[in-house]
Parts: C-alpha cells; structure tokens; sequence
C-alpha cells in the first residue's frame, strides 16, 4: 500500500493494519501525520528549536519501540503523552544538573536540592498513580489536566457522554489522591 492509499483511513485503522502486518512503514505514515503536533509541543516546553526538533525524534525512535508492546486505543492523546513526557524528563534532567552544579558552589542551595527531589519523587508517584487508574478515568484526567482540553473536547475525542467524563474525571481525581497517599506513604513509611 502506498502512502496516498493510506491518506483517507483513520489513526486507529492503521494502528490496526500495523499490529497485523508488523509493518513499521504504517507506523512512519501514522507519525508523519503528528510531526507538527509533536514539534509545536516540544517547542512549548524546550523553548528551543533545536531541542525541540531533536527530541520529536526521539520520541519517535520511543514510539517505534513502545507501540508495539501495548495496544492504544487512541494515538493523538498517547503520542502527546509521551512527548509532553519526554520533554518534562528532559527539562527535569536539566533541572537537576543546573542544580547540582549550583549546589557545589553554595551550601543554601541544599533546600533548593532537597525541594526538587520531593518534587520529582512527588512526580514520579503520580505518573505511577495515573497509569493505574483504569482506562476511562486515565484518559480523561490526562486529556483534561495535562492536555487542557474542555470537557466537550474530552467527549468529542473518546466518544464518552459529558456525564461520563465529569464521572471519568471526578472518580479518577479522588483515586489519584488515595493511590498517591499510599505510595507516599510506602516510600516515607
């Protein structure tokens, strides 16, 4: 099939095909159709064109190795994710080099140190904690939080009803709190 056969069908039919035929050109097309998406959203993060070209593609060389391994149901909202992802790891490694750099020249920045690891353990337990939610709370809260989307948009794109959604996202904030108390507590405790 050539890509001008493919231009018609949708994200999640060739997302379909490539889980069939294991073949990797479906998933180029089905990246290309999101370059743009991706580097507007890097380049909202990493300030930097360059930064911001680079890390498009490594998100995606990550999608050729992650896609394969789950089933997605809706690729727009999973690729954003894991670009949004990559470049919050990247401007946190920065963060964290920035920081200790400094902390070898002052002794007062040790809170400043102290501040960014509870911030990125504090991170880390919640990106653990939405990836348990089941799917429906998960991918409201992401779409809702993280992407800023309305509750209309949240609907149009995953065909949930708005009450729903408003269900989706309240039960699903009430679970991230306890799922986050308990690894907090587990980590500290």
């Amino acid at each position: 099939m050539s890509q001008k056969n493919l231009e018609h069908i949708t994200d999640s039919e060739l997302l379909d095909l490539f889980y069939q035929k294991k073949d990797n050109e479906l998933l180029g097309i089905l990246l290309q159709r999101y370059t743009l998406l991706l580097l507007g959203t890097c380049l909202k993060y990493l300030k930097n064109e360059t930064e911001a070209r680079d890390a498009v593609q490594q998100v995606f060389l990550k999608s050729l190795t992650e896609i394969p391994k789950y089933k997605i149901n809706y690729f727009k909202s999973w690729i954003y994710m894991v670009a949004k992802n990559h470049c919050l790891m990247l401007l946190r490694d920065k963060n964290i080099t920035l920081e200790f750099e400094s902390v070898a020249i002052a002794e007062e920045d040790d809170n400043k140190k102290e501040e960014l690891f509870l911030k990125e353990e504090q991170l880390n337990i919640l990106e653990t904690a939405i990836e348990e939610l089941n799917e429906g709370q998960k991918e409201c809260i992401q779409m809702f939080y993280l992407q800023k989307k309305s509750y209309q948009e949240v609907c149009k794109q995953t065909g949930f009803t708005l009450l729903q959604v408003k269900s989706f996202i309240q039960n699903g904030k009430r679970n991230l709190k306890i799922l986050m108390e308990k690894k907090s507590n587990k980590n500290h405790g």
